[in-house]
């Protein structure tokens, strides 16, 4: 997974009308048409530098944000990833605590702060925020919000509250397919292969087919000793990604 689902815009046009800004360094030269417009502008290069990976620079930017504008919540969860990136994980949780302070709605906020506590080990705090941001009422998403919680349960690990979380997610979607796909690597992991069968069936009637599923799907029927099942499953995996890895490992099995 990629540190966050945060989207963030590098289009400035709108706030830099007014204001002539240097790149090189940041500075602004002349001075922006009031506060909230001081404040966005920063924001935006802070977010542009981090994505270039200027993370001091992001760091400044984000700070003089947040000074301007102390309740952008944006401003401090990519000030977050900023000190992540610069190895500073007690700066970076200070970051996410302020961002769930200034918004304690904001279900996207809880969602990225639960991805970084997860990242930290922090389970027991993670599973709870993953928990806020999945039943908050406009988040549309909640069935990859589960998802992540589940994965981050596995790697507790505690299978029992990661599969909860992953059915949870096909509550909301029956058809996800990440949910599903996780839950057939539990049950496969666990030897359960009629389960991981029936998981996988789910998963492959309504999303993409990959090699990796075939090759999956081919090791399941291995174990429940269906060899025509295996074979079938081989044989299309060979035809349909024939230069794959997968392809390749099945060739040299034979």
């Amino acid at each position: 997974m990629n540190r966050s689902k945060l989207i963030i815009s590098a289009a400035l046009s709108l706030f830099l009308i007014g204001a002539c800004v240097t790149t090189t360094t940041g500075s602004i030269t002349e001075p922006v048409r009031n506060d909230e417009d001081a404040a966005e502008l920063n924001y935006q290069l802070g977010a542009r530098y981090y994505n270039a990976g200027n993370y001091q620079l992001a760091r400044d930017r984000l700070l003089l944000a947040i000074d301007i504008d102390p309740r952008m919540a944006v401003a401090y969860t990519t000030l977050a990833l900023t000190y992540e990136a610069l190895d500073n994980e007690r700066l970076a949780r200070e970051a996410y605590e302020s961002a769930v302070k200034v918004a304690p709605k904001d279900f996207q906020v809880q969602n990225s702060y639960a991805v970084f506590l997860c990242r930290q080990r922090d389970y027991e705090q993670s599973q709870k925020f993953f928990a806020r941001a999945a039943s908050h009422p406009h988040n549309d998403d909640s069935e990859q919000t589960l998802t992540n919680a589940g994965i981050c349960m596995m790697q507790k690990p505690d299978e029992a509250a990661a599969e909860a979380f992953f059915r949870s997610a096909l509550e909301r979607k029956s058809s996800y397919g990440e949910a599903l796909l996780q839950l057939c690597l539990l049950k496969f992991r666990n030897e359960d292969y009629l389960s991981a069968r029936a998981f996988l069936q789910r998963y492959m009637a309504t999303n993409q087919i990959t090699a990796g599923v075939l090759l999956l799907a081919s090791r399941i029927e291995d174990n429940l000793d269906n060899d025509r099942g295996r074979r079938e499953f081989e044989d299309r995996l060979i035809r349909d990604f024939p230069t794959s890895d997968e392809a390749r490992k099945v060739l040299g099995a034979d």
